[in-house]
């Protein structure tokens, strides 16, 4: 029912999309994986209509479309769940929800208000989720204005009147279990009014949900698999067009830390609603990990240590001098460096080229007389790019253009050229593929080899397990257990479950 024919896309420097063919079947979910930068976002674009294609053909029912905008492809039934999500934090839920078609509540240019809150709790209802329309959004969880963003597609059903096609980025990045398998069964039920393109780097996901598999590298279709078919190992070695390193955490190059340094020490320290009197000490060279479900209070420590929050009682010391004023600005001054769950919005810039988000931490050392130094800017940028392995035709490719995983890089670039000696590192992984998670597990490693404390929230148990020197379970903000991970001796995934839960 939706088919695409020989899909060529061309950007500044870059062959994006090479003689794509791709179709689905009504009611069948799709699954399509690859490496950052192998051009599943600018496919899933050019469905949604953001890009148009420089060439081929797009077909509906076998009658050809072509889309100038999103808001084009919706009316023909198209809706997209974005990974880094669509919401305006600020609307409440019914809000966004019905954003731009809100006419359909106005009489006399008047919005009626309980007509949209009933609205909404119907589609609500489809995604199983039963809270109160009228929450602003920021209040929810990560994996509650997921199931909005799915809900807000699906107000497609009351419009359109053919079957859907769907598309899920990356939808369970950051999803508890039971919240991924409660999105699943949504998805499945669906499926008799909708089909679904599934996209994840959870490659065991992809198998478990998909009819069939398309497999993409350098802007090409390299395989489809078919589900009874589909193997993890072999779909990976497609991706990466290699066999991925057994020692896939870097275990092997795990060294000690420097006991005797101590970067940061948290002395019973409370955020009130948060966590409750944490203490820890992170040395120089140590990975230090939290793990905890969400909720859990982690990822509050990493943003009282960078100076988003203002702790409410306890002691925070950096490098022996007690911390008074909590804000980002006195946290870079410190040389702490924080790399954020939602890269988007807190990591980089929108609208700013690559080099200007490299150097945006340490301006000072760019500037002279009020005027800055732009070949000086563009030189450290260009190193780094070497040095990581950064994927942009050039320093000035807008930051926002480019793959999660170069964002990453770029993000990371900025805290280690500008020499910060303590890292936090909140699901550094979150969203990258196999290739580019392996780039930043060999990043953490040679950080902590270069003396660099670092504070991590991992984005699964196994790599908590993998990376840390040290681990701390947390529990409703509370301090539950600790455990020295030493090569050979690293805990196991059920002594890290039994205690968090």
């Amino acid at each position: 029912m939706f088919e695409l024919k020989a899909i060529d896309k061309h950007f500044p420097g870059v062959h994006a999309l090479q003689d794509v063919d791709f179709h689905i079947h009504r009611g069948e979910i799709v699954g399509l994986v690859g490496e950052n930068g192998a051009g599943k976002s600018t496919l899933m674009k050019i469905i949604y209509g953001a890009y148009q294609p420089d060439g081929g053909t797009i077909e509906i029912d076998s009658k050809s479309v072509r889309f100038q905008n999103p808001r084009q492809a919706m009316d023909n039934g198209i809706g997209m769940v974005f990974q880094e999500q669509s919401l305006i934090p600020n609307l409440t839920v019914m809000e966004n929800i019905f954003l731009g078609y809100e006419n359909q509540f106005v009489k006399f240019g008047i919005i009626n208000w309980q007509a949209m809150s009933v609205a909404a709790k119907e589609q609500l209802a489809k995604v199983k989720l039963d809270i109160d329309p009228n929450t602003i959004t920021m209040e929810l969880s990560f994996g509650q204005r997921q199931l909005v963003e799915l809900a807000k597609v699906l107000t497609l059903e009351e419009r359109i009147e053919g079957h859907l096609v769907i598309l899920l980025d990356e939808p369970t990045s950051v999803l508890a279990e039971e919240e991924v398998n409660l999105l699943f069964q949504i998805v499945r039920d669906l499926t008799k009014r909708a089909s679904f393109i599934f996209i994840s780097h959870r490659i065991d996901e992809v198998l478990e949900l998909s009819d069939r598999i398309y497999v993409m590298k350098d802007g090409k279709i390299v395989d489809v698999v078919q589900h009874d078919d589909a193997e993890v190992n072999a779909i990976q070695h497609k991706m990466v067009g290699r066999d991925i390193d057994k020692e896939y955490y870097r275990e092997q190059k795990q060294k000690p830390y420097n006991s005797s340094e101590v970067l940061v020490t948290f002395d019973n320290v409370s955020l009130d609603g948060v966590y409750r009197n944490i203490s820890f000490d992170l040395h120089a060279g140590e990975v230090l990990t939290l793990v905890g479900t969400e909720g859990s209070g982690r990822e509050g420590i990493l943003r009282t240590l960078y100076g988003m929050e203002q702790c409410t009682s306890g002691s925070v010391k950096i490098k022996g001098e007690k911390v008074t004023h909590f804000s980002a600005t006195a946290g870079v001054s410190r040389s702490i460096g924080y790399v954020p769950r939602e890269r988007k919005v807190e990591g980089i810039v929108n609208g700013m080229n690559v080099y200007e988000n490299m150097t945006l931490s340490q301006l000072q050392n760019f500037r002279y007389m009020g005027v800055m130094n732009v070949p000086k800017e563009k030189s450290l940028a260009t190193t780094w790019i070497e040095r990581l392995g950064i994927k942009t035709p050039s320093v000035y490719k807008d930051c926002g253009d480019l793959s999660g995983g170069n964002q990453q890089k770029i993000v990371l670039a900025k805290w280690r050229s500008g020499g910060s000696e303590i890292i936090l590192l909140d699901h550094p992984t979150r969203g990258l593929d196999i290739g580019a998670k392996e780039d930043v597990y060999e990043m953490i490693r040679e950080m902590s080899d270069n003396g660099i404390g670092i504070l991590l929230v991992a984005d699964t148990l196994e790599e908590a397990i993998g990376l840390s020197h040290t681990i701390m379970v947390l529990k409703d903000g509370e301090f539950q257990k600790g455990f020295d991970c030493k090569p050979g001796s690293k805990p196991s995934l059920y002594d890290l479950v039994h205690h968090m839960i």
